[in-house]
């Protein structure tokens, strides 16, 4: 099924080129397929359109106009910063501008636009799609195979014909343990190495400690989602770094590392805004005295016949002589704007060149990598994080650029997120490789995140029992964060298991793919009131599940409480932790039909969130369908505490 090696460059291009081009049509499909077939209405209900609202210019940033869209009792939405949206006025299939949305308030939406939008009484947004980054997948593949990498031995390692040279250094770092410096050593002058980082063993420390042993050389450090890239952006920000990307999608607290803003703070940018001036003024100019040559006043006549006509004092064709002196001006002044502009473009790109040549390290994500600043850039060292969340086509475009690639990811975490449901697309280059060049990678083994009751499952189960806890929080507990003892939530044990019992049945809302658990949802909330009552801070709980309208129907729930927990799906909580995770898992059904709950890298992300507490909310003859959640269950039996709910 999956393509492990390929044969040569070609066999890879054509591969990866129609699975792309998949993916890319099931995305814009998905989205224009609800558009057409759901009324705006519908389309709103599940959080991908918001209508009825209004517009106000918000002022400008770097080359953005910023609006505002926003209306009372704003409904839950999917759109979040970075998203691309179409602007419409309820139509969006007939006529829309799109957007990159820059700030998302409780009752206000922000977009960036290069262009100014259209007016209207009322507005709808649409969430999108961007293209741009297929684009730079195919290219990238093109790249491949006109002979474009820069490693040695490059091609023949990607199409898993070559091992590569892995290299082991006597370097450590003091701040890294045992089995992280073991893996710094075999990413000094290894061709490409893979840090496999399982939760909580410090694969983001031990990458950044990594990075920093290569400064000194062209270091790019990429990752497939904005997130991971700013977070390796705060470990390393003492040094001279630049990132590149849309303002919109770069947190605000790291702007100022950002290409767009040291552009606008290097001294020769004051010139750059005197000619901007300066054009602004001449186009103030064009508008107001001149006329321009529109192809019907222009009656098919040349620049070089208007000109000929206006210094002779002459007319042609029904264009008056006064119309064609107008167009000449128009004209001559435009010339004058394209020499300024081919002026301000000279300085912005010397400007450019020189932050880029200077920096220490340059930070983008994937796709960015393949975009015009970075297109004929070449890296001795790219460090690609989150490796094992990304497409390969992704990973493919800062791969090529560099000499040596270090990965890092977890292969037994969530896969790539894809729309168009073929599987060979959810195999990331990182967990290619961990198959074919086994000497190439390395398991982080000191997990310092979870009581060791919670961690051991997961660890035997996904990881070989390799996962160890750091000897110092084996036995942390809700005990050290002064919660006081409850049977209704299982104690202080760390690990519980509420068995539903067949009481609390599933269901499925109308035209939704998803489901949700009515019953079950109110259980976990009853217990979230439970941990408040007895001394839990809200930031300490975070719940998960793995259904969308489930997920809203507790945050329904609790908005009517007034608790401000986080609810979110596991995707949502990848990476992320909290000192107590409550897991809602939705299914119960006559049938033990447990659905996409079968993919265990969701359930290995769930279960490994939580710091203190893991409460899981189930129905245990329906997860026992499946033989890993039959055991995740007998284990809890075993080393903490299983237990059925009431229906009171």
């Amino acid at each position: 099924m999956y393509n492990l090696k390929f044969e040569d460059a070609k066999d890879y291009k054509n591969y990866w080129s129609e699975l792309i081009e998949k993916e890319r049509n099931a995305e814009k499909e998905f989205h224009l397929n609800e558009i057409k077939r759901l009324s705006g209405v519908e389309r709103q209900k599940r959080g991908r359109a918001i209508l009825g609202l209004r517009m106000r210019y918000a002022g400008e940033f770097l080359d953005f106009k910023i609006y505002r869209f926003n209306r009372n009792n704003m409904p839950d939405h999917q759109i979040k910063v970075g998203d691309i949206v179409l602007i419409s006025k309820g139509e969006p299939l007939k006529f829309n501008q799109e957007a990159t949305v820059s700030a998302v308030g409780r009752n206000f939406i922000e977009v960036y636009s290069k262009e100014p939008i259209f007016r209207s009484k009322l507005y709808r947004l649409d969430l999108f799609v961007n293209d741009i980054t297929f684009k730079r997948m195919l290219k990238a593949l093109e790249e491949v195979e006109s002979g474009k990498l820069k490693m040695n031995n490059g091609l023949e390692i990607l199409l898993g014909q070559k091992d590569p040279e892995i290299i082991e250094v006597d370097i450590k770092s003091d701040i890294l343990n045992e089995s992280q410096n073991k893996a710094l050593k075999n990413s000094i002058n290894s061709d490409i190495f893979l840090i496999h980082g399982p939760p909580g063993t410090g694969k983001t420390t031990t990458l950044a400690e990594v990075i920093k042993k290569h400064i000194g050389k062209k270091l790019l450090v990429s990752a497939d989602s904005n997130v991971a890239v700013d977070n390796l952006m705060e470990k390393l920000s003492e040094y001279n770094i630049v990132r590149i990307g849309h303002p919109a999608k770069i947190e605000s607290h790291l702007m100022k590392f950002s290409l767009d803003v040291k552009v606008r703070r290097d001294k020769r940018y004051k010139e750059v805004e005197k000619i901007i001036k300066k054009i602004d003024d001449l186009k103030y100019l064009q508008d107001k005295r001149t006329k321009k040559p529109t192809p019907a006043r222009r009656r098919g006549m040349s620049d070089e016949e208007i000109f000929a006509l206006a210094k002779e004092g002459k007319g042609k064709r029904g264009v008056k002589a006064e119309w064609v002196k107008e167009m000449a001006e128009w004209l001559k002044i435009q010339q004058n704007i394209n020499k300024l502009y081919d002026k301000k473009n000279k300085i912005i790109e010397e400007i450019i060149e020189d932050i880029l040549n200077n920096s220490d390290i340059v930070f983008a994500t994937n796709s960015t990598a393949g975009g015009e600043f970075l297109e004929d850039k070449n890296f001795d060292v790219v460090f690609i994080d989150e490796a094992a969340q990304a497409m390969e086509p992704s990973s493919l475009i800062p791969y090529i650029k560099g000499k040596q690639v270090i990965f890092a990811g977890d292969h037994k975490q969530l896969p790539p997120t894809i729309l168009s449901n073929d599987e060979r697309l959810k195999l990331s280059m990182f967990e290619r490789f961990t198959a074919i060049y086994k000497n190439a990678y390395h398991t982080l083994e000191i997990q310092y995140r979870m009581n060791e009751k919670i961690n051991r499952f997961p660890s035997c189960e996904f990881y070989e029992c390799k996962v160890k806890t750091y000897e110092k929080i084996k036995n942390i507990t809700i005990e050290d964060l002064n919660i006081k003892e409850n049977e209704s939530f299982g104690r202080y044990f760390p690990l519980v298991f509420f068995d539903t019992k067949g009481k609390f049945l599933e269901a499925i809302k109308k035209d939704s793919p998803s489901k949700y658990n009515p019953l079950e949802a109110e259980f976990v909330v009853g217990l979230v009131e439970k941990l408040l009552n007895a001394g839990s801070k809200e930031g300490y709980i975070g719940v998960i599940t793995p259904y969308k309208d489930h997920e809203e129907y507790i945050k329904r729930l609790l908005e009517k409480k007034e608790i401000n927990i986080e609810v979110k799906s596991v995707d949502g909580f990848q990476g992320r932790e909290k000192e107590i995770i409550i897991l809602s898992l939705v299914r119960a059904n006559d049938k033990e039909e447990i659905g996409f709950l079968n993919d265990l890298r969701r359930l290995n992300v769930a279960i490994t969130r939580p710091k203190r507490k893991l409460i899981i909310v189930a129905d245990a003859k329906t997860l026992s369908s499946n033989e890993t959640y039959k055991r995740l269950i007998e284990y809890i039996a075993k080393a903490g505490i299983l237990k059925e709910v009431n229906e009171s």
